[in-house]
């Protein structure tokens, strides 16, 4: 959604934001020289970038004691052995519900932050703003603020400005090294891939892993910036179908700011008992706005809700001794309250949100209750498909089944395997023996079994077969179902 260039002098009216139609499927990028600012919302901004990078960049490196030939690495993705490691947990492969449930949440998280405050996630936590932001930042340390950026690239080449062009995209492309390289460090041991890595010595993934997200991270962070915000993400078209007029906005407040004007200009207006807005169309909130929106133009798609025009307004009307918060975080219903002089009304508490919430806790509460119930081993079974059954010599049945036995304990165990469902039954383990079946530490193994009986079947029977083990020294057991077939 796009605003309609509306500069009506009507003190009242609203601001008009008009549909997605007004909105191409693509255009080609303007240069965008965003100015330095200070603030409360910038240095929130600062404060969450540091956080998020920090875990970003030195997470790998954390350690995890989980006892001996077991990864003491914090957080690990383990492909070779299929685990996933997170601190105290260690995630198999059978338990990918727990993944899904982690992403359910993460979404109800986003749609809950999307119904109190907009676009919040994209303006303060998305990927793509950190690391911008992290990139204008050592743009504006090389080659100086908006003003000297506009100066220099109006220029022709010279040695200065090549000088300072190279270091600025060599830091960059460092820094999307480096972000490329932290990436696949969450799939080896940290500190040995580093050294593998630094002697040439790490697989050819690696290295190609390394240097696709280094040109993804100094394109999209270097280069298109807004374009991703604007044409590449999907969220913000998504987030707009689930926003409600009670959503807090950055939002420009028009019935106070305008007619806009010189601070001379309104006060000889004010002097006649005309209308003077607060508004000086100073043109800062402009200037600072990482993706070159005018929020006085109202709520438009490109708009990443970062709140650094709140932080530009502010200052301007500190500096001529008018109130702040001229733009400022509010809602739709609030505007059309302020409009019709009705009283203001802040619902964050409203169906849509205690929705949300009650999700979040719901999913929560399943995840948590599935973790403190998560057993440490577990069996599987699959049935012989050719034949489904063989007739001894002596009349009996025997079905056999591949049994897989888990073991999620850092220890080595020894079950016994035993068969229920089938009336007269003997279990034979093929190589083994059924009372004393070890695994290893956070292992699983499979095993031949056969199951025999001389009781009479019903014609075509298959009656329900339970293979159930039990730890020798804990008691602690599972099992699983599955069919003995007969003829």
């Amino acid at each position: 959604m796009t605003a309609l260039s509306t500069k009506s002098q009507d003190k009242k009216a609203p601001v008009v934001v008009s549909g997605d139609d007004d909105i191409p499927l693509y255009e080609a990028r303007r240069q965008i020289y965003p100015q330095s600012v200070h603030g409360r919302f910038r240095t929130i901004k600062w404060v969450l970038l540091g956080i998020t990078l920090g875990i970003y960049y030195l997470l790998p490196f954390v350690r995890w004691d989980r006892g001996p030939d077991a990864p003491n690495q914090a957080v690990l993705i383990d492909f070779p052995a299929r685990r996933f490691y997170f601190f105290f947990l260690e995630i198999w492969p059978q338990e990918f519900y727990y993944v899904a449930g982690l992403l359910i949440l993460s979404a109800l998280i986003l749609f809950l932050m999307n119904a109190v405050a907009g676009r919040v996630w994209c303006g303060y936590l998305c990927p793509q703003t950190v690391w911008t932001d992290l990139f204008m930042a050592v743009e504006r340390l090389i080659e100086g603020d908006r003003r000297e950026r506009m100066i220099a690239d109006a220029q022709p080449w010279s040695i200065d400005k090549f000088a300072h062009k190279t270091l600025k995209h060599s830091i960059w492309l460092l820094i999307a090294w480096w972000t490329g390289g932290a990436w696949v460090l969450y799939f080896a041991d940290a500190p040995t891939l580093v050294v593998e890595l630094a002697t040439f010595q790490a697989s050819a993934v690696a290295y190609m892993s390394i240097g696709v997200l280094t040109f993804t991270t100094y394109a999209l962070a270097g280069h298109m910036r807004e374009q991703v915000c604007t044409y590449m993400c999907p969220w913000p078209r998504i987030q707009a179908a689930l926003t409600d007029e009670y959503a807090l906005n950055v939002t420009y407040l028009y019935d106070r700011g305008e007619p806009r004007g010189s601070v001379k200009k309104a006060a000889v207006l004010r002097e006649k008992g005309l209308p003077a807005g607060d508004c000086v169309d100073c043109g800062q909130c402009v200037a600072v706005c990482p993706t070159g929106v005018d929020i006085r133009q109202g709520l438009q798609l490109p708009c990443i809700q970062c709140g650094l025009c709140i932080d530009a307004c502010n200052t301007v009307m500190h500096k001529i001794g008018r109130p702040g918060n001229l733009i400022t975080y509010e809602s739709e219903a609030n505007l059309e309250a302020r409009a019709a002089g009705k009283p203001f009304v802040q619902r964050i508490l409203r169906p849509r949100t205690i929705l949300y919430g009650v999700l979040i806790a719901f999913v929560s509460g399943l995840m948590l209750t599935a973790l403190i119930g998560r057993s440490t081993e577990g069996v599987s079974a699959i049935h012989d498909r050719n034949p489904l059954f063989v007739r001894l010599s002596s009349g009996a049945i025997r079905n056999a089944y591949t049994i897989r036995l888990i073991n999620k304990k850092l220890e080595e165990r020894t079950f016994i395997l035993s068969v229920e469902g089938v009336p007269d039954a003997s279990l034979e383990v093929i190589g083994d023996n059924a009372d004393g079946l070890t695994i290893g530490p956070d292992q699983t193994r499979e095993v031949r079994v056969l199951v025999t009986t001389g009781d009479k079947l019903p014609p075509a029977a298959s009656l329900p077969v339970t293979f159930r083990i039990r730890d020798k020294a804990s008691g602690l057991s599972a099992f699983v179902t599955d069919h003995f077939i007969g003829p």
